[in-house]
């Protein structure tokens, strides 16, 4: 669970484990619909996205778990692999309250006619290999390759129609495979980040404190000390003296903040304190967090050709809708991409719930897995142009 909660914490990525709240009843029941599912294994032989044509590296290892769900009647089917966000994730996407979101995902839109495969990271659940920070999204999108791969293998899909989706940090990564594989037809991303330096995420971390009810002096005072923090994350290439300039940083910040705003952030999951101060410099200093604040998104969406699909919620601060989505459109429209589609969905947060404020503490109070608004969005954009 400490694990779990580290790797959640910082990154602006993914809905962050909220330690005040209580296992919720999913609100979605599609799941006693499931048609025919069947528990599958399949070998990363692609360890890292290197070139296109995609390449792969047998000495990788790694073999994936999951699950693959069929719908009925006559195949073959187009078909989708989920991709999910940062953290040690099970194939299902199990949440802190217990929540199952690609699984809910999955049953609805195999009762649409789509298959789906959802798989367990690696080092998660029945996937073998090591799950930590020093494995970055590049290594997890040669795993999303490996099951492109397996879904060619299948006689029940019609490898013409093989989709990704992905969430969060998954939604960055699906464009990332569909650059490498010419057999992917298609991406959707849910609120996939494209803007990920440094102003950016320093920008979605005061989005976020001031949804949670930061005052401004706070904000004010968070958004300097993280910009040198991730500064040093970025220009400063040996771990153990960006470490300790890191700690450096926080120990001045922590020394000048006044006492109301030290009393203030502590009611505050992406406020920095002296609690918290350790986890967030081991985040900030991994191969992982590196690996995410160089990266450059927008350079990849402009290989993509193939139909697209972004969706982000408007109380969504993680990933804001109103940063994300105008550069992926741009992206995809110097790409020379006929077929893009950008959607921004009222009254949902970074899970696609349903909610209010988008606030932090929200999270743990919404019994909804995913709104229906999202699933219908998917599904029917994905049949319009893929169903059988």
């Amino acid at each position: 669970m400490l694990m779990a909660r580290k790797l959640m914490l910082f990154t602006g990525l993914s809905v962050l484990l909220i330690s005040c709240a209580q296992p919720l009843k999913q609100t979605n029941k599609e799941t006693k619909k499931m048609n025919f599912q069947e528990n599958v294994t399949f070998e990363n032989g692609a360890c890292e996205i290197r070139h296109s044509p995609a390449t792969t590296d047998k000495t990788a290892g790694i073999t994936l778990a999951g699950t693959l769900t069929i719908p009925n009647g006559q195949g073959p089917f187009p078909a989708v692999l989920l991709i999910s966000g940062m953290g040690p994730n099970d194939r299902d996407y199990t949440m802190f309250n217990g929540n199952k979101l690609f699984l809910v995902l999955a049953d609805y839109l195999t009762q649409k006619g789509i298959a789906v495969l959802r798989y367990d990271k690696r080092g998660v659940g029945k996937s073998t290999g090591t799950f930590n920070l020093t494995v970055t999204s590049k290594d997890f999108a040669g795993d999303a390759l490996a099951g492109v791969e397996y879904l060619k293998s299948r006689k029940e899909i019609d490898t013409t129609k093989i989709g990704l989706i992905g969430h969060s940090e998954g939604g960055m990564i699906a464009p990332m495979v569909a650059a490498e594989s010419p057999d992917v037809a298609f991406v959707v991303s849910m609120a996939g980040p494209v803007a990920t330096g440094v102003d950016d995420v320093v920008a979605h971390a005061a989005l976020q404190l001031r949804a949670d009810g930061a005052s401004e002096e706070l904000i004010a005072l968070d958004g300097p000390m993280r910009r040198k923090m991730l500064d040093r994350a970025v220009h400063e290439l040996d771990y153990d003296k960006a470490a300790q300039q890191m700690h450096a940083i926080i120990a001045e910040y922590l020394k000048t903040l006044p006492e109301t705003q030290k009393t203030e952030s502590e009611k505050f999951l992406f406020a920095i304190t002296q609690a918290n101060a350790n986890d967030m410099i081991q985040m900030f200093n991994s191969p992982w967090y590196r690996y995410f604040l160089t990266y450059n998104p927008v350079a990849t969406l402009k290989k993509i050709k193939i139909p697209v699909l972004a969706i982000n919620g408007n109380l969504d601060f993680i990933a804001s809708s109103h940063i994300m989505l105008p550069i992926i459109a741009r992206a995809l429209k110097d790409a020379g991409n006929n077929d893009y589609t950008v959607t921004e969905l009222p009254q949902l947060n970074h899970w696609f719930q349903t909610c209010k404020t988008g606030a932090m503490m929200e999270y743990g109070a919404i019994k909804e897995v995913i709104s229906p608004l999202a699933l219908d969005t998917m599904s029917e954009w994905i049949l319009a142009r893929f169903g059988k």
